[in-house]
């Protein structure tokens, strides 16, 4: 009988605060679609800023038939692109010089095909256009590149390399590069590798504001991005409206917080990264994927005239979680709760048996969770006087079934 009864107790209690653990969050979106045991789940880009900055405030909990809840594990992903890089085995099998420039001819002793030459001279200082063939017997030579820029510049302020040469994927047996240069560039050494971009899911987010100082006194171009709503950042491309050559260091940051004071508003950056805008690359910064809603991007102008914008754009990787289904229930996924500690899975342990593909879901319109379940809930396990009560009246029928088996031994 007593075992009956502390049995009954603790399933009574285990119970409420599992169907507590639903309502302990703000929102929730029914999952639509559940048919097998593994499924994807891309988080909308409107549900950031409702999460906490570590996105740990999200869980999948499943209502049965019984209206016992349940909890589905997860993995979160980031659909990034990758690059495998492969480098390939090359032999300098011939070095020369014409009117033309200075030539340098490579043996690839492989079958694997090439996109990306990376140069390193003794040279620190230059301005150097090439020319990037390819042949299979070294007679009749296909032009690959033609007038392709390479540029370095190190000084007391600057430190800057431009001498990574991409092309289409090339598959020759020797490739001849034609540096056009008066003197010997000096060639220190030539890698040359495969790449394989694996693309990602990317989103482009709407700028809802933009502003554009040019400070003459600091010499500097500072632009304010105002983005919708929080979502997750990690690239920034700026689209510059001017034919000559340019080379100015940039550096992009986030607005962490604010504080008003009695001369106004300071707000407070973090950097996410630095480079060079300049007129040689595509000026597309990449950085580590971070939620926020406004950007400050400071341009050095130095003795320039400023630079003038075409446009701006702000992308980031789409946020997707893995979960998997084993119980049937009417299953939502939920989230928003303050302090909410990141859940521990057994999925993180064995992720190598995920499969590879898997359906989506489709997630249902928000909806705000009833907190007042839990207000009728709370006062049996939060209120002392209740603790109490309860504990006593375990004490007492502790003492009682003792008293009885002792006397019934006796």
């Amino acid at each position: 009988m007593k075992i009956k009864i502390t049995l009954a107790f603790a399933l009574l209690l285990f119970t409420s605060l599992t169907f507590g653990q639903i309502k302990e969050y703000s929102y929730k979106r029914e999952l639509l679609g559940i048919q097998d045991q593994w499924h994807k789940i891309i988080l909308p880009e409107e549900i950031f800023g409702k999460l906490s900055p570590e996105l740990s405030d999200l869980r999948i909990f499943g209502i049965t038939k019984n209206k016992d809840t349940i909890e589905a594990p997860y993995i979160l992903q980031i659909a990034s692109e990758k690059t495998l890089q492969k480098e390939i085995v090359i032999n300098l099998i011939n070095q020369s010089q014409n009117s033309n420039g200075y030539y340098f001819t490579f043996e690839i002793p492989s079958e694997n095909s090439v996109n990306q030459i990376q140069f390193e001279f003794k040279e620190q200082n230059f301005d150097w256009r090439l020319v990037l063939e390819g042949s299979q017997d070294q007679k009749e030579w296909f032009s690959i590149l033609e007038d392709y820029r390479i540029l370095s510049i190190k000084n007391e302020l600057t430190d800057f390399h431009f001498t990574k040469v991409n092309f289409t994927n090339s598959k020759y047996h020797y490739l001849r590069v034609l540096i056009k240069s008066k003197k010997d560039p000096e060639l220190i050494v030539a890698k040359i590798s495969s790449n394989q971009i694996v693309n990602g899911s990317i989103r482009n987010y709407t700028i809802h504001s933009t502003k554009i100082e040019n400070e003459k006194q600091n010499k500097q171009t500072l632009i304010y991005l105002d983005l919708n709503t929080l979502v997750p950042i990690s690239k920034v491309k700026l689209f510059v409206n001017d034919s000559f050559d340019y080379y100015r260091p940039v550096t992009i940051e986030y607005l962490t917080d604010s504080i008003k004071t009695q001369q106004g508003w300071k707000y407070n950056y973090g950097i996410l990264t630095s480079g060079t805008l300049n007129s040689f690359e595509k000026n597309e910064f990449i950085f580590k994927s971070t939620i926020l809603k406004k950007l400050k991007i400071t341009i050095e102008n130095q003795d320039n005239i400023p630079l003038h914008f075409d446009s701006l754009q702000v992308k980031g990787y789409v946020y997707e979680l893995i979960a998997r289904f084993i119980d049937p229930a009417t299953y939502y996924l939920s989230y928003g709760k303050n302090e909410d500690e990141k859940p521990i899975y057994d999925l993180d342990r064995f992720a190598e048996k995920i499969p590879n593909t898997m359906t989506q879901l489709n997630l249902g319109e928000e909806q705000l969770i009833d907190k007042e379940s839990v207000k009728k809930i709370e006062p049996l396990f939060q209120n002392k006087i209740w603790l109490w009560m309860l504990m006593a009246i375990i004490i007492v029928l502790l003492g009682w079934f003792s008293l009885k088996m002792i006397k019934q031994k006796s």
